[in-house]
Order: structure tokens, then sequence, then C-alpha cells
């Protein structure tokens, strides 16, 4: 199977797993199949299982995206809202999507980034 289909049937799956509709899926997939560098990106994270690094908006990777997402996901728990606990696979896929989102429009995902840091902060109590 192709690269390209396959990365596909990875992000199809992603979805599945993320309780994601066809319609999340389809701008998903067309936003990703137009950024080769972020492409590139998801297929090495489907052929390793880790990420590589190499697509940045602004100096912001990924795993950079990903981290602000679990210290939201903590300040959302301290709201008692749980959101994604548990599924990783709906966290990458966002993490994914949110990267895609924040190439066209990088200062607003930035500023985001930077607003709300979860518990792990020492004037948090």
């Amino acid at each position: 199977m192709e690269r390209l289909a396959q990365a596909r049937q990875f992000a199809e799956s992603l979805c599945k797993h993320a309780q994601k509709d066809e319609a999340f899926l389809t701008e998903f997939w067309e936003a990703l199949a137009g950024e080769a560098d972020i492409l590139e990106e998801f297929y090495y994270y489907m052929e390793h299982g880790t990420f590589a690094c190499r697509a940045s908006v602004k100096g912001y990777t990924v795993i950079d995206v990903m981290v602000w997402q679990i210290d939201h996901f903590k300040a959302a728990l301290d709201r008692r809202d749980p959101g994604m606990s548990g599924n990783g696979d709906q966290m990458l896929l966002l993490a994914f999507d949110t990267l895609l989102k924040m190439k066209q429009e990088p200062e607003g995902y930035i500023r985001r980034m930077q607003g709300e840091t979860g518990t792990d902060y020492p004037e948090k109590y």
C-alpha cells in the first residue's frame, strides 16, 4: 500500500478511536495533505511511533502542542471537566490538527498556548 494511502488509513483509525465524525476526518485530511512538512511528521509518527519534530510553526512542534494539551487537560481536571481522559488517539489527532490550524493562524494559537498552564506552576496555590 502506498504511503499516502497508509497515512489516510491511519488518520481514519485515529478518528474512529477519537470518536470524530467523517466531516472532521475530511477537513483534517485535506489540511494534512496540503502541508507537506506536517504530513512528513505524520508519516514519521505513523512509521516509528515517535516524533521527528522536523515540522514546526514559529518554533513550535507537535510535541509542544501535545504538552500544551496535557497542561490544558490538567487545568480542565481542576475544574472537573475530564475532556480527553484516557484517549491517547484523540490527543495525538488533535495535536496534529492544532499544528495544522496553527500554521494558518500562528499568533492566536501561540497566545493560547502561553496562557493557561494547568496545575504545575508555583503561583497556583
